[in-house]
């Protein structure tokens, strides 16, 4: 473990150590959306969902779409990162932190859309006291709070070294990182200790990464709702959980990057290889979207059509189109060739596809209860200013709770960039010689001068 006292980075321990006017204004905006959707939840509360554009046949509306929309972002953290870590790959260093930290907040915020979405949020304890494995929403509670246990525990193991490193600089809650770093000193054992948790971490979070976005798509599929029961939701929830996540993961980075000054940290290459996973995922996602609606459309099913024109050519018409605008059409413009201006047009496709996915889980829910199967007359979802405050709240209260963790601890793994400075060149080198034949093997004819002459060793 490299000496705590070690100062070349000490631009990661700036946003903790230094406190400006920026940074107070930034938490009091924050606080006024989320105050703005505690006031709109405590009138829905006194009042009832009726204070809502929510009634019957359309019974979900905005947050049920803000419950899948956040718990698909919170892949970005746990798939990415263990992904990475597990395939070694070196430039995933800086930025594992910040998509574990945004997996952790907004599962928080996800699941508490459901205690919003209910007019007697006391009811949430029935599922716990009455619950029964039939039914997916039993599924779902189970599947979340899997997920959420496994993330923090996998957002918490690579955090104790720095809270290490905190500990023993002078400032301030020096008890806070006591308790946090576990009597971490760095030795041989505690490190390998250490490394072999993460690892078996990493290969856990994977699969339940997976299964939380497949049982999100059973609480649809599971149904006989027009176009909601279909047998390609689970892996189209996943697709479009991870497109969501690696957008997620790029706006924070640039956010960071801007604001706290940490261009040497964060490059424009990985914003670039970033952005070739998006561009993958931006033709995964149309793929699988072409071929749902595709599959209906040859079917004919007069209830699917019903719903299909409706998002096509009917009153839902500019929420699909402007899913494809800002999922396909502008990730291509953007992703096909960075070129020299990678960050920028990595982030505007990001920010596109937030957009755009958010669109996209409207686009599930609202248009399908709008035309339902049963005897109930079609009906127009409206949302009130009850609904737009507490999304608007919800988004606040994710950001709040990313600024304030970025104060008390560093959003790029301080230990991790050290370890790969020390091991790097030697890991480098190492690859390319067992690519390569020996040192000491003689070049062929014709190259490296005369025949039988040794070449030279390799300089990296």
């Amino acid at each position: 473990m490299p000496d705590a006292t070690f100062e070349q980075d000490a631009a990661l321990f700036a946003p903790i150590e230094r406190t400006g006017r920026a940074f107070y204004w930034t938490v009091g905006a924050l606080l006024l959306l989320i105050l703005w959707g505690a006031i709109a939840y405590w009138v829905q509360f006194d009042e009832g969902l009726g204070v809502t554009g929510l009634h019957q046949p359309v019974s979900w509306g905005f947050y049920v779409t803000n419950f899948v929309f956040f718990i698909g972002i919170s892949h970005a953290g746990t798939l990415i990162s263990a992904i990475l870590r597990l395939s070694k790959a070196e430039w995933r260093r800086p930025i594992t932190r910040m998509a574990e930290v945004i997996t952790v907040m907004v599962l928080f915020i996800g699941a508490a859309q459901i205690l919003v979405d209910l007019g007697r949020p006391d009811r949430m304890l029935n599922i716990i006291r009455y619950g029964r494995y039939q039914s997916p929403l039993l599924w779902d509670a189970t599947s979340i709070s899997a997920y959420l246990t496994a993330s923090t525990l996998y957002l918490y193991l690579p955090l104790i070294p720095d809270v290490a490193i905190l500990r023993d600089r002078p400032g301030k809650r020096r008890l806070l990182y006591t308790v946090l770093a576990l009597g971490w000193r760095g030795t041989e054992r505690q490190q390998e200790v250490l490394n072999r948790a993460i690892a078996i971490m990493a290969v856990l979070v994977i699969p339940i990464a997976v299964s939380v976005h497949t049982v999100v798509s059973f609480v649809f599929s599971m149904t006989i709702q027009p176009m909601w029961h279909s047998t390609i939701f689970g892996p189209y929830f996943v697709a479009g959980a991870i497109f969501s996540g690696i957008a997620a993961i790029i706006v924070a980075m640039a956010i960071i990057r801007r604001v706290y000054h940490l261009q040497d940290y964060l490059k424009p290459i990985h914003f670039r290889y970033l952005g070739h996973l998006l561009l993958v995922m931006t033709l995964l996602w149309f793929y699988l979207t072409f071929t749902e609606y595709l599959t209906g459309f040859y079917g004919n099913e007069p209830e699917e059509m019903k719903v299909f024109w409706s998002k096509f050519t009917g009153p839902f018409w500019p929420f699909f189109w402007g899913m494809v605008l800002f999922n396909l059409v502008v990730p291509l413009a953007c992703l096909v060739r960075l070129g020299h201006h990678a960050v920028g047009r990595t982030v505007t496709a990001s920010v596109s596809v937030v957009i755009g996915m958010w669109l996209e889980r409207f686009n599930i829910v609202v248009p399908t209860l709008s035309n339902p199967r049963l005897p109930f007359p079609e009906g127009q979802y409206w949302p009130t200013w009850i609904e737009g405050a507490e999304t608007a709240g919800s988004f606040a209260l994710f950001i709040l709770f990313y600024v304030l963790f970025v104060k008390l601890f560093p959003i790029i793994s301080i230990w991790e960039i050290r370890e790969g400075r020390e091991t790097g060149l030697k890991e480098v080198e190492e690859r390319l010689l067992s690519y390569l034949p020996g040192r000491s093997a003689p070049a062929p004819p014709g190259v490296g001068g005369r025949e039988g002459h040794e070449r030279a060793p390799i300089r990296l």
